[in-house]
């Protein structure tokens, strides 16, 4: 398989002052190598063009790209490495990708100037709005918004300013670049640094020219649209402007592709909860429809709607489609368990019987306090020499996981790695992880019945120490904790525990206990126990109780202290 990472930048950040030039040519690179026949001619001349750019303003344009904005004061574009900024802008001017007078709204010359400069640029508006010169920066803006609603240039805003504010234009190049070379928008230049200081290391997967995030011009514009309309919800924009935009998922046959269904499906719910927030249940309604109708759009939304239907009196319509069809998940089901009873009591139907709840061991613990972290305060408790105690929450089963099915995880399948700065597979949340992986995964698994599954973790916890993983903490599992879970733990308890991680990965990395507590002394028996830890007044959670469920029916030890503090006499 053919390797196809970006050159490495030439030097470290501390021997390169231009470290960042080198990072920005490194994703155009890739990008022109890999995504050319999904290029617009714009886009490939934008490409070409910075290369025949003088250095300096190569390195301008990169410094702008990675800051906050598109508007920015010269006199504020003062880089060692660059020299002379004015002289470094003219190519970019010249190229048309930055403005040399653009528009300004209010906001963007409030955010640019400071209150004397404001107060001096503003003095005739105040003047005319009565205001005293000592106006802060806050009122002042309030009172002028309304008078000075119009962009104007800067110019015409002050004409003696001593300084230029300039826009970049090509940023919506740069960010559709940056999203075809990450496959997402979450990540930014910064991962490069991080990388280059070694603060993170990523799994060098070997890459296939043909394993791309994006397979057509229209997947991009579709993730970007989608992008924007989030923007502008998160932005506070009404759900009801927002909503004729969705895009319809029979519109083009895009939305046919998991991940980006998936996608459209977490927007459609964000709508739905903002729609629902905001006394517009008709609208929530339908947005919760669409989202559950959608791959990947998953069982939350489906149980919303229900729950918005029950609140309206629409109990038979309610019924009819919690009845429709069986749940997706456990989660989904755990509240399909609670709806439909309650919904049949409504009409007068008659109900199941609901099944006993698992009997749970608990226990009641009276610790002095309150203290700062209740979980530490029980761990510290129950600590002893003979039987120590780990916080482990999340990160110790799943950290074995990841440790184990280190190869199965970073398996390089098509469509799952196509970046060299990957966490984790960009398909792991998807509904095939796990099948497109079946052989893999069982063949890892495979090891805990033969006894190679300690070695095959001690080896990838230290030849794999430190690289980003979505399983392993490495700040958790030190190795004393390790060492202590492949003594203590039966393989068999794994087996399970790694069985029930594989049925939902998404739901079922969270819910486990709090604390570990290894007990090398007992002679028959679970030599640990897992311990969920609740303070006064705390409620088991659904996935807490899902685990405890799933402990009891496979006698795995796990039991829920609840904590209570200790009056003072």
């Amino acid at each position: 398989m053919n390797s196809m990472r970006p050159a490495p930048p030439a030097a470290a950040p501390l021997d390169d002052p231009r470290y960042y030039l080198a990072n920005f040519r490194c994703v155009l690179d890739w990008v022109a190598a890999r995504y050319d026949d999904l290029l617009s001619d714009a886009e490939r001349a934008f490409i070409r063009g910075i290369a025949d750019l003088p250095t300096p303003s190569q390195a301008l344009l990169a410094r702008m790209v990675m800051r906050r904005g598109e508007h920015f004061r010269v006199a504020r574009l003062a880089y060692a490495e660059i020299g002379d900024s004015a002289a470094a802008l003219a190519p970019l001017i010249a190229a048309g990708w930055v403005e040399e007078e653009p528009l300004l709204s209010l906001d963007e010359l409030f955010r640019h100037w400071r209150l004397a400069e404001l107060r001096a640029a503003l003095a005739d508006e105040m003047r005319a709005a009565g205001l005293p010169a000592a106006t802060g920066k806050a009122r002042l803006r309030e009172a002028l918004a309304a008078r000075l609603s119009e962009p104007r240039r800067l110019g015409e805003w002050w004409p003696a300013a001593p300084d230029r504010i300039v826009r970049i234009t090509c940023m919506a190049h740069c960010e559709r670049l940056r999203l075809m070379f990450f496959g997402n928008l979450r990540q930014d230049w910064a991962d490069f640094v991080l990388a280059e200081l070694g603060m993170q290391r990523y799994e060098q997967v070997p890459l296939d020219p043909a394993s791309r995030a994006f397979q057509r011009r229209a997947e991009v514009d579709a993730y970007l649209q989608l992008h924007r309309l989030r923007e502008r919800l998160e932005a506070g924009e009404a759900v009801e402007a927002l909503w004729p935009e969705i895009p319809s998922s029979t519109a083009d046959d895009v939305w046919d592709s998991p991940w980006l269904a998936t996608r459209r499906a977490r927007l459609l719910f964000q709508l739905g909860r903002e729609a629902q927030r905001h006394a517009n249940p008709e609208l929530a309604l339908e947005a919760y429809a669409a989202a559950s109708g959608d791959p990947g759009g998953g069982g939350e939304a489906r149980i919303r709607r229900l729950r918005l239907l029950e609140r309206r009196g629409a109990w038979r319509e309610a019924l009819a489609l919690a009845e429709a069809q069986p749940p997706l998940s456990e989660a989904e089901g755990q509240a399909l368990a609670r709806l439909q009873p309650r919904l049949r009591r409504r009409l007068g139907l008659a109900c199941d019987p609901a099944p006993p709840a698992p009997a749970i061991e608990q226990w009641t613990l009276t610790l002095p306090g309150p203290a700062a972290s209740v979980e530490g305060a029980v761990r510290d408790h129950l600590q002893g020499p003979d039987a120590p105690v780990h916080y482990v929450e999340n990160t110790l089963i799943g950290g074995l996981f990841g440790l184990l099915c280190w190869e199965a995880i970073f398996a390089p399948l098509p469509g799952a790695f196509f970046h060299p700065f990957q966490r984790g597979p960009a398909d792991l949340r998807r509904e095939d992880f796990v099948s497109r992986r079946r052989e893999r995964f069982s063949a890892c698994l495979a090891q805990l019945r033969d006894g190679r599954y300690r070695d095959t973790i001690r080896r990838h916890w230290h030849v794999k120490h430190g690289l980003a993983s979505p399983f392993v903490d490495w700040q958790a599992l030190d190795e004393t904790l390790l060492e202590r879970a492949l003594a203590w733990l039966p393989a068999a308890h794994l087996a399970r525990l790694f069985e029930r991680l594989l049925q939902d990965i998404g739901a079922n990395r969270a819910g486990l206990p709090d604390l570990i507590q290894f007990l090398p002394e007992v002679l028959q028996g679970p030599r640990y126990r897992l311990i969920e830890v609740k303070g006064p007044g705390d409620r088991l959670q659904d996935n807490q109780r899902r685990w405890l469920a799933y402990f009891h029916a496979h006698d795995i030890p796990a039991v829920v202290c609840q904590v209570r503090w200790r009056e003072a006499p």
